[in-house]
């Protein structure tokens, strides 16, 4: 038999599963519990209660339109922290950890070396559930999944912000992203400023292009500052492919 429920009651299910599991692992992980005895039932039931109380206060329970799930606190215990931006002067950006912080970063450090330098304040990252609109793109900064670069240059609604040859290269870094990012001003209404994960959670392009990116940054000459052409004939031609299938 199947039975459909909500995105929202499923979103819950798993952290719920999630949190209880990752107690679970690092309860039976503990030197003192290893071998001889099971978990204390008391002590157990404690960390689940903890886990579930973190997840209140932390998880919304609702998608961004990435499919990522919004959080409602950053550097709190959650999966958003500032995460630093080297090579800029910016402070630290709020993002979500991991590969979504590898790829954002890697976007991030493309656009200061190649397209305009950045100051501290340029960025802006997570945003609170209640202060973005749900089903639009902006809402993938409330899941952590998404920065805005200079909002104040670039507004949301008007397009144009961009010299065509800063336009190459943006449209260079997505495609070198391989699709698991997408421009704001590729969108119906445009947000020149939004760069946002393209890919559900899970999805294997966003961990390969994230493994690549961290190749990268431990190889002298290549990464984010290193020289490249975006008008160089396959590199454009890639990024003529991405740019029409995101149309």
């Amino acid at each position: 038999m199947t039975v459909n429920i909500s995105r929202r009651t499923a979103l819950r299910r798993a952290a719920f599963v999630a949190a209880a599991a990752a107690v679970g692992s690092q309860v039976l992980a503990a030197p003192a519990r290893a071998a001889d005895r099971a978990p204390d039932p008391e002590t157990l039931h404690k960390e689940i209660a903890a886990a579930q109380e973190r997840n209140r206060r932390v998880l919304s329970g609702v998608p961004s339109k990435n499919g990522w799930e919004m959080e409602k606190l950053a550097d709190d215990r959650g999966s958003v922290y500032t995460r630093p931006v080297p090579g800029t002067p910016l402070e630290g950006v709020r993002m979500r950890m991991g590969d979504v912080e590898t790829v954002l970063v890697h976007v991030i450090t493309r656009f200061h070396y190649e397209i305009d330098s950045l100051r501290a304040g340029d960025v802006d990252g997570w945003r609170a559930p209640g202060s973005v609109r749900k089903g639009l793109a902006e809402s993938n900064l409330a899941s952590g999944t998404a920065v805005r670069i200079r909002p104040g240059s670039y507004p949301s609604g008007a397009r144009g912000g961009f010299f065509p040859l800063q336009e190459l290269v943006i449209r260079d870094i997505l495609a070198e992203c391989e699709g698991v990012v997408r421009w704001g001003g590729d969108d119906r209404k445009p947000d020149e400023s939004l760069f946002s994960i393209d890919v559900p959670p899970g999805d294997e392009r966003l961990k390969k292009a994230a493994a690549r990116i961290r190749g990268w940054n431990h190889t002298p000459g290549l990464g984010a500052g290193s020289q490249v052409d975006p008008a160089q004939s396959q590199r454009r031609k890639a990024a003529e492919r991405l740019a029409a299938r995101q149309a």
